[in-house]
């Protein structure tokens, strides 16, 4: 049996926030019935334990996938969506820890593999945002911070799971629609986010001669604790995701399903890809 994984303790941060503390709560539940378009697989969501990576895992579970919930240290949102998979009749193993941290992705893909005997989807959810009006206010230790925990995770996820990863295996890593739109207050954000659309479209040729399919999805303004606690200014959550074509935020159930596509056989012949859902913006990807 692999061995437990402390967390990381970070003082003085709301980030990333619980979601077990929000008013209204997020809708993370599948609005449909199952079809098995996922069963028998074994998937690894980061930052499942709320938002769009809790919507997720529902939506594996609910598929036929057993999950691996990888998240920083809120454990009580982690034990919820443990619950909520089991719920749907599939197992589940939650581990905290710091994804910027290469040692421990290795020993997370470890864990899950030893769990779960195998490994066929990889889902790179995890993230964390903060606000700044002037790119002077951008501290160094912020700055590697957030890419540390955005983008360095990623190479690190991949480089654990890749020999574990056969053929009709999927990745399927977030990015956003500041990639495309930009951001005046999320600089060093946005910057990770398009290292990511990136290294999704150069990963997806390096590894569909073996049958592993990349692809990205860029959500819009979405309600899950990155932007309450802490992502956005407190005097912006009142109009957030109004500037959208539909004039409002999007649920993280509204975002699961383009997750659930391209991990399933549904999306065989794309990769490279990136979906959109984002209230209706318009961009060029």
């Amino acid at each position: 049996m692999a061995e437990t994984i402390d967390p990381p303790v970070r003082e003085g941060d709301q980030l990333p926030g619980h979601e077990s503390r929000m008013d209204p709560k997020p809708e993370w539940e599948p609005r449909y019935p199952g079809s098995g378009r996922l069963q028998g697989k074994v998937a690894i969501v980061t930052g499942a334990d709320s938002g769009i990576g809790r919507a997720v895992a529902a939506l594996y579970a609910r598929e036929g996938a057993d999950v691996a919930i990888l998240y920083l240290c809120e454990h009580d949102d982690a034990q919820e969506t443990k619950r909520i998979v089991e719920a749907e009749g599939r197992r589940a193993i939650a581990i905290p820890g710091d994804l910027g941290d290469k040692d421990f992705c290795e020993r997370a893909v470890t864990q899950v593999v030893d769990t779960f005997g195998k490994l066929d989807i990889l889902v790179n959810n995890a993230g964390e945002q903060h606000p700044d009006e002037d790119i002077r206010d951008i501290t160094d230790e912020q700055l590697r911070r957030t890419f540390q925990t955005n983008i360095f995770s990623m190479f690190y996820m991949v480089q654990a799971a890749r020999p574990h990863l056969r053929q009709g295996a999927a990745i399927i890593n977030c990015t956003s629609v500041t990639m495309y739109k930009g951001a005046e207050l999320l600089l060093d954000y946005s910057a990770t986010k398009g290292a990511i659309t990136a290294f999704t479209r150069s990963l997806s040729q390096n590894l569909v001669k073996d049958g592993i399919r990349v692809n990205a999805v860029a959500p819009g303004p979405i309600w899950t604790p990155l932007n309450p606690f802490g992502g956005q200014p407190p005097e912006k959550m009142e109009s957030f995701g109004q500037d959208t074509p539909m004039e409002r935020p999007g649920q993280p159930n509204e975002v699961a399903p383009s997750f659930l596509f391209l991990a399933c056989e549904d999306a065989s012949y794309m990769s490279g890809q990136v979906l959109h859902p984002n209230g209706g913006t318009i961009v060029n990807g």
